[in-house]
């Protein structure tokens, strides 16, 4: 799934940093999280959000706001009782040297562990970025089939230049919990991240 977070919203901020506040999100900050997310949209760099969508899914998110405006929005969003996926990053354009996308990354984490997850996933362009945080890359067919579910109505569809990203936050559980390797991790993505498996059309069934 794309994402606004580019290596610019991961800039460290230099001399006098602001006081920023970092919470989870509430009702109120829907429509300011859907202008940031269908702002990127619009650029083709997003998936698009309706209010419906958001209402869903605002449990998920976590946001970083000053003064109160909002500067950057983030999701956790669970598959299984052992992982979930860090999705939905969108950092504010004038706010991309600021921290607020380490922030965000760095209070998502937290909250994966609060919840005893095992492992948590991405899709990224900024794979140096999640590699100084733990991270690996992965195949990404080896990732839970649920996370393709935004992927078929995605612009990038066929063509997708985002990287599977890893992070183990229990290994020994994790390992107990999985029959298999969960993913080949890698140092650097090869050419076949990029492709994206085309789901299968099941032939139909003639009648009896």
């Amino acid at each position: 799934m794309i994402s606004s977070l580019r290596a610019d919203s991961l800039v460290e901020p230099r001399g006098i940093t602001p006081r920023l506040t970092i919470r989870k999100a509430v009702m109120r900050d829907i429509v300011p999280i859907l202008d940031l997310i269908n702002g990127y949209a619009a650029k083709g760099v997003m998936l698009a959000r309706t209010e419906f969508e958001m209402s869903e899914a605002i449990r998920d998110f976590t946001v970083v706001t000053l003064d109160g405006e909002l500067l950057g929005c983030g999701a956790l969003h669970f598959y299984s009782p052992t992982t979930a996926e860090i999705r939905s990053l969108a950092v504010h354009e004038r706010a991309k040297t600021q921290g607020v996308g380490r922030k965000l990354i760095e209070a998502l984490i937290s909250e994966a562990e609060q919840f005893e997850i095992d492992a948590v996933f991405a899709f990224t362009y900024v794979v140096e970025f999640f590699g100084r945080g733990g991270f690996h890359v992965v195949e990404r067919g080896t990732l839970p089939l649920k996370a393709w579910k935004d992927c078929l109505r995605c612009p990038k569809f066929q063509e997708c230049d985002e990287v599977a990203v890893l992070r183990i936050l229990r290994p020994d559980h994790w390992e107990q919990a999985q029959p298999q390797p969960w993913g080949v991790i890698m140092t650097s993505p090869p050419d076949e991240l990029i492709q994206i498996p085309i789901p299968l059309i099941p032939h139909s069934i003639p009648p009896k």
